[in-house]
Formats: structure tokens, sequence, C-alpha cells
């Protein structure tokens, strides 16, 4: 889990979504807009038609930002994830795999790179 200062906030998780660049995979979509610190800020959206408890919502949430954890300072970015709606995402490992090798190739392949 990151600390709160590397987590956007609501306001700026909207402006993110209204503003910024998409990067599409299968179940993920980045949106991604420049910020002006030294460091990079992430958030993850996962609606209740995706995960339908709580408790898998959560684990998608710490996974998530334990996979930003190393990308913090390597650009200065605000990076919204948002799971897509029709991708239903249980708490099995396979699921999780599938999740954790997207959000890597999407930050190693086309965000760094295409920006």
């Amino acid at each position: 889990m990151i600390s709160k200062r590397y987590r956007l906030k609501e306001r700026e998780v909207k402006k993110v979504l209204h503003k910024g660049k998409p990067f599409f995979s299968y179940s993920v979509v980045f949106n991604v807009i420049p910020n002006k610190l030294w460091y990079s800020r992430f958030a993850i959206v996962i609606g209740w038609k995706s995960v339908p408890t709580n408790v898998i919502r959560n684990t998608y949430r710490r996974l998530y930002y334990d996979i930003c954890a190393k990308y913090i300072t390597t650009n200065f970015w605000d990076v919204v994830c948002v799971v897509k709606k029709k991708t239903k995402l249980g708490k099995e490992d396979a699921e999780l795999q599938k999740i954790q090798w997207e959000i890597n190739y999407l930050f190693e392949k086309k965000l760094w790179k295409n920006i």
C-alpha cells in the first residue's frame, strides 16, 4: 500500500478522467495526465458490477497500489486505473495474476513509452 501522498483525491480523479489520455487493455483502462509534482499519484476505480464484494475489491485495490509503488518516482503523472464493467473478477489466483500482468503491461509497455 502506498502512502496517502501518492493517492489522488476524488476531485483530482474526476479531473484526470475528464482530461486524461486513455490507454486500453482487455479489462483495464488507464487515464493519464501530467502533474507538476516531483512524484506520480495514483487511483483505482472498481465498480460493484465488476467485483460484488468489498473484500475482493479491496484485494484488487491493494494489489494495484503495490504495483504502483515501484513507479512513483519514475515519471510525474496522475494515473487513474478504471476496471471495465464487463470484467468479472473474483479471488482466484489466475484472475489476480491476469490483472497484475495487464497493469504491469500498461505501465511498462504503453504508458511510459507513449507519453
